[in-house]
């Protein structure tokens, strides 16, 4: 259930899909793709984003933002729904190259190329109704403008980075 990024990256790094529903980061699928863009929202995103630079600045490791306490109604939540993670906090640490062009997705099904560009800008599924995708996973390639929100790019297990 762990999903390596490799090739052309200072630092391989390990992402673990299975602890992913307890990270801040984590957005509800149907607001991932939802049009009312509200610039509240925006605003309250660049916040949460410089507060998680400062914070890694100032404890000079990296600790991925996690709930510290869910209560009960919070628990019961999760279990309900659907969650995505973006993807492009985890390309940052792992550094890519200058020389780097593509990615390849590695899938149960085979391998599936796509620029980096496209993949920086994609959200992993991670979860259906609050359990980890066993069958089709560990997560689903789904591209942030939505063109493949019903054929995602599906049992991921590996990210190749050419």
């Amino acid at each position: 259930m762990i999903v390596p990024i490799v090739g052309k990256v200072t630092y391989s790094i390990t992402m673990d899909p299975s602890v992913w529903i307890f990270d801040d980061r984590k957005i509800k699928l149907e607001d991932a793709f939802s049009n009312d863009v509200n610039h509240d929202d925006e605003d309250d995103e660049l916040e949460k984003a410089a507060e998680r630079w400062n914070r890694e600045i100032y404890q000079q490791k990296i600790n991925p933002p996690i709930n510290k306490s869910i209560n009960r109604f919070k628990r019961e939540d999760i279990l309900k729904n659907t969650y995505v993670m973006p993807i492009d906090d985890f390309l940052g640490h792992a550094e890519m190259k200058q020389d780097a062009k593509n990615a390849t997705l590695v899938t149960s099904d085979g391998d599936v190329s796509i620029s980096l560009e496209k993949l920086q800008n994609c959200y992993l599924l991670f979860s259906r109704e609050g359990k980890p995708l066993r069958e089709d996973g560990p997560v689903h390639v789904l591209f942030k403008d939505g063109s493949n929100q019903n054929k995602p790019i599906k049992g991921v297990k590996k990210i190749i980075i050419n």
